[in-house]
């Protein structure tokens, strides 16, 4: 059971990118790799999946316990983990969930990935100030990435010197590792025709341009943890979950443990006009049927099929599903599921983003949870039972959410794991 975390000073910086290369060009070697995401992230672990040919787990210091990240972390083949924004960047007020803290719990080292695109010697000021900054925190090499010429290359590894750490890495800028995005970052994995040449691509460069045996000589063991963590139960003994490019908002973790509990779980695609399976609960995951609401608006067998399952429960996209219309970015109205007293609407946007406190007031839930929230979407009408009491990281007071209409529910929150 060993690992080691890529990380970075801030969030842009090509984090994703370089993991993807790596993972798949490690793969190429024969190696057996698995990969870890840092934070509350649906995209860039099923890219980690495409890389690495195995699961990736999410691992949020935020909201779950030592003893479930170790849980997840631990396997047969070493851990390769992708920190989230910059190392020590987390929940506010004081960065509670970074990258720093899972490195902490973990007991893993760190590579800090520094985009070198606008700077040359400052870069030494970076690195030794990220370096000193915890000294819980094991910061054991460094990769350059987005390196403009030799020359430039020249400059960097001269002022590091001094610092220290070495360099394991060069990574020079290419447009084979652009990648598309929208509003909520990445286009999805399975999105893209174009996936496996981008991490082939990836992969050669990282194999070019990094020094992986010494990337592969740092992983270090995780300590033993003996402490079993509580999971949260299954909501239902059979669910059926709709899965496809609208509804790909699901933890694995989550349905896996569900799984392990005894319970049955089906899977269907609302884009494909698949009904689901009877069960005693429906999920629609959250995901982006925004960009599709039209064609869900008119699968009549998709509609029909949820609006006379015994139960349904939507978490943001899937929320907005229930609802009686959605609003998109043109401002065209699509008739919904009506299943919630509930409209929302594209076409202002307005961010809403961060963790959550959840206390269930009814519904399909009847424990604490922690989730997060991240959406675009402006709520028109809301009219119903509450489903949740939520405050914020630093225990704000925020507005009552989600609905509850006899066994419908659904809220913006996503749940990551119990509180």
């Amino acid at each position: 059971m060993k690992g080691l975390i890529l990380t970075a000073p801030n969030s842009g910086g090509g984090k994703t990118t370089l993991t993807l290369g790596i993972l798949r060009a490690l793969r190429k070697r024969g190696m057996a790799i698995r990969s870890g995401k840092s934070g509350p992230d649906y995209i860039d672990p099923r890219f980690h999946e495409a890389a690495s040919g195995t699961t990736c787990v999410n691992l949020d210091a935020w909201a779950m316990s030592p003893a479930r990240l170790f849980e997840l972390a631990a396997g047969d083949t070493p851990i390769l983990i992708e920190g989230a924004m910059g190392l020590f960047d987390g929940a506010p007020p004081d960065g509670k969930g970074a990258t720093a803290d899972l490195a902490r719990i973990l007991g893993l080292p760190c590579v800090l990935i520094c985009d070198v695109s606008k700077q040359s010697q400052s870069v030494a000021a970076v690195v030794e100030g990220f370096s000193r900054h915890a000294s819980d925190v094991n910061i054991v090499g460094v990769i350059l990435n987005k390196v403009g010429s030799p020359r430039h290359e020249t400059m960097l590894r001269r002022a590091l010197e001094p610092v220290g750490l070495p360099v394991l890495g060069a990574v020079y800028r290419d447009p084979k590792l652009e990648t598309p995005s929208r509003h909520l970052g990445l286009v999805q994995a399975n999105e893209r025709d174009d996936l496996d040449l981008f991490l082939d691509n990836a992969a050669v460069i990282s194999e070019k341009s990094i020094d992986l045996d010494q990337i592969i000589s740092l992983f270090e063991s995780l300590p033993d943890c003996h402490k079993k963590p509580a999971i949260l139960p299954p909501p239902a003994q059979s669910i059926a979950i709709a899965a496809d490019n609208a509804f790909a908002f699901a933890y694995p973790h989550l349905l896996n443990a569900w799984q392990k509990s005894g319970a049955q779980l089906s899977f269907f695609s609302p884009l494909s006009d698949q009904a689901p399976a009877p069960s005693d609960l429906v999920i629609l995951p959250g995901g982006y049927p925004e960009l599709h609401a039209g064609k869900l608006a008119t699968n009549q067998n998709f509609i029909t099929g949820v609006q006379k399952s015994k139960a349904v429960y939507g978490e943001c996209g899937g929320y907005m599903m229930m609802g009686e219309g959605l609003t998109d970015a043109s401002g065209t109205r699509h008739k919904m599921l009506g299943l919630l007293r509930l409209e929302t609407s594209f076409a202002k946007r307005k961010l809403h983003l961060g963790y959550r406190n959840l206390k269930p007031q009814g519904g399909l839930w009847d424990i604490p949870l922690n989730g997060h929230e991240f959406h675009y979407a402006t709520t028109l009408k809301a009219k119903g039972a509450p489903l949740f009491h939520a405050t914020d990281a630093e225990d704000t007071e925020l507005p009552a959410m989600g609905l509850i209409n006899g066994p419908h529910s659904g809220s913006f929150a996503h749940i990551i794991d119990r509180a």
